[in-house]
C-alpha cells in the first residue's frame, strides 16, 4: 500500500476498530483474538474478564474461569501468560526447556506425574501432601513452594495441563501431546504461524513491537525454536503488510486495509484491561495518543501517577484518559483522571455512564 495513502489517524482507527468486533460467543472471541493475556489483580475484575467483555456477548466476570474446562481453550505462557485458542497452543508443544532438569529433579517430575495420571485431577496441595507426608516421608522437606515450582515447571513443559481451576488454583491434569514432525519445513511453518498469531492479535505494530515480540517473547514460549527466529522476524518483514509513517515502519496482516476502518467507530466510551490490545503496546500508544499510559499496580503509592489499576478510557477512537473502580459496600466506586479534561457535551456524559452500568452488569451487582 503506498504510504502517502496512510496515515497514523488511520493506523489508530484501523488498530481500533479491528479489535473491537461484534460480540459472539466466548470460544469465537478467543478464537478470533488469538491469546487473551491473564493477570492474577483482580480490581474489581481480573484482566482476562476486562478484556473479554468487550467481545462476548453478555460476558460476566469469571465466565472464562467457569466455562473454561468445555472450551478449547488452554492456559500456558506465549508471548506473555493466558488463555490460547487450542491450535495456537498445539504448535508450541512439544516444548523444552532453557535448562535440563538434574536426575534428581527429573525422578520428582516422573513421580509426580505418575500421581497426577493416577488420580486425573490433582489440587497442588493433594501432591504437596502426598509426596510430603505421604507415602515418601518428607520428599519436600515439607515445602509447598517447591510441589508448586515443580508443577509450573512440568506445565511449562506440556507434562501437565490445566484442567480447571478452583478458587484461583490451579486443577492439573495429565498431558500427551500428539507427536509433530520437527524437520526444518515443519519448524519453519511452525514459526510462521506463531508470528502471524501475534501479529493478529497486536496489528498494526511498529517495526521495534514486533521485533521484540519475535526475538525476546517469542523465545519464551517456544525455546526449542530459538534458532530460527531471526529467519522468522525477516519473513515476516517481507510477507506482512507495512508502511513507513513519520519515519516509523508499521507492520500488519496482509489482506487487510486500514484504510476501510472509518466508518466503524462508534460513539461507546469503554473502559480497558491495562492489558488490553488496543493499548498492550506503550510505545504504539504513545504514538497514536501523545501520552505516555503505564500499569502502576507494582509501584509503591507514592510513584503512582495512574492508580494501582488505572483502566484507560477509550472514546470513539481515542484513549482520553483513565479511570479507577472499586468496590465499596457493595456499591460501584469510580475515580477518573484526563489527559485534557474531560470531552465536553452531553454525548461523552451519556456514555460514560451507560459504560459505568455496564460494568455493574458485567460485575452482577
Amino acid at each position: 500500500m503506498p504510504t502517502q495513502k496512510l496515515s497514523v489517524d488511520d493506523l489508530r482507527r484501523y488498530a481500533v476498530a479491528r479489535t473491537l468486533f461484534a460480540p459472539t460467543t466466548l470460544q469465537r472471541a478467543i478464537d478470533r483474538l488469538g491469546f487473551v493475556q491473564a493477570d492474577p489483580i483482580r480490581a474489581p475484575a481480573r484482566a482476562q474478564d476486562l478484556t473479554l467483555r468487550h467481545r462476548v456477548a453478555n460476558y460476566h466476570a469469571g465466565d472464562l474461569e467457569r466455562r473454561y474446562p468445555s472450551l478449547a481453550v488452554d492456559e500456558d505462557y506465549f508471548v506473555n501468560y493466558g488463555f490460547l485458542p487450542r491450535r495456537v497452543h498445539v504448535l508450541m508443544h512439544p516444548r523444552s526447556a532453557t535448562r535440563p532438569w538434574s536426575p534428581k529433579t527429573k525422578r520428582r517430575a516422573d513421580a509426580i506425574l505418575e500421581f497426577v495420571r493416577g488420580r486425573g485431577l490433582v489440587h497442588p496441595r493433594e501432591v504437596d501432601e502426598h509426596f510430603a507426608h505421604g507415602r515418601v516421608t518428607n520428599y519436600w522437606g515439607g515445602s509447598s513452594s517447591a510441589t508448586t515450582h515443580l508443577l509450573d515447571a512440568m506445565h511449562y513443559r506440556g507434562l501437565l495441563r490445566i484442567a480447571r481451576r478452583a478458587s484461583g488454583v490451579r486443577i492439573y491434569a495429565a498431558h500427551e501431546h500428539a507427536p509433530r514432525a520437527m524437520g526444518a519445513e515443519s519448524r519453519r511453518m511452525t514459526l510462521d504461524l506463531l508470528v502471524d498469531a501475534i501479529v493478529g492479535k497486536y496489528a498494526p505494530m511498529p517495526a521495534a513491537t514486533l521485533r521484540a515480540l519475535v526475538m525476546l517473547r517469542l523465545r519464551h514460549a517456544v525455546p526449542q525454536y530459538k534458532r530460527g527466529l531471526a529467519n522468522a522476524l525477516s519473513r515476516a518483514r517481507e510477507r506482512l503488510a507495512h508502511a513507513r509513517i513519520d519515519g516509523v515502519d508499521w507492520y500488519w496482516p496482509e489482506g487487510e486495509d486500514p484504510t476501510s476502518s472509518s466508518d466503524r467507530i462508534d460513539d461507546q466510551v469503554r473502559l480497558l484491561a491495562p492489558f488490553d490490545p488496543i493499548v498492550w503496546d506503550r510505545r504504539r500508544f504513545e504514538l497514536f495518543w501523545g501520552w505516555p499510559y503505564r500499569f502502576e499496580a507494582y509501584y509503591v503509592p507514592s510513584k503512582r501517577r495512574f492508580g494501582y489499576y488505572a483502566l484507560p478510557i477509550l472514546w470513539r477512537e481515542r484513549v482520553i484518559g483513565w479511570a479507577n473502580l472499586s468496590m465499596k459496600d457493595g456499591a460501584l466506586v469510580s475515580d477518573f483522571g484526563y489527559v485534557a479534561g474531560p470531552p465536553r457535551g452531553r454525548i461523552f456524559k451519556r456514555e460514560l455512564d451507560v459504560e459505568i452500568g455496564r460494568f455493574e452488569t458485567f460485575l452482577q451487582i
